[in-house]
């Protein structure tokens, strides 16, 4: 494994700022309806433990079980990638060059001589204006 996991900071990348869910952001009383302060801070104190239990148990439950699902979902298109995509696409590419190849030799074989020769054509057309 070699790599350290970081106890503190669990989201570094900031993937899930979306979900922080703090009890100001959910409840708020505006100025002429405040309930009794003992109130205000028993549901504050139920919103964070009941927050943090349900989380804590909902990952007891599933943490595992669901980074097992996703490392191998992520393991299966590591895979995909590595032995199926980029090898096409990399034969994709090869073809594209020769066909890029191709078409310019044709391009310069026939459309560029005709290019020239109609130019050559055109080139003495003289267009003069007389009013009458």
């Amino acid at each position: 494994m070699g790599v350290e996991l970081d106890m503190v900071n669990r989201d570094p990348n900031g993937l899930n700022d979306h979900v922080r869910v703090l009890f100001d952001e959910v409840i708020a009383e505006p100025d002429g309806a405040h309930s009794i302060n003992c109130v205000w801070t028993c549901a504050y104190r139920c919103f964070e433990c009941c927050k943090g239990c349900c989380y804590k148990l909902l990952t007891l439950l599933c943490g595992c079980p669901l980074a097992m699902c996703w490392g191998c979902q992520f393991g299966c298109i590591t895979f995909s990638h590595i032995w199926h995509i980029t090898p096409c696409m990399r034969m994709f590419m090869i073809n594209c060059g020769c066909l890029q190849k191709f078409y310019g030799t044709c391009l310069q074989c026939y459309l560029q001589p005709l290019c020239e020769a109609f130019s050559f054509l055109f080139s003495n057309i003289r267009v003069s204006n007389v009013s009458g």
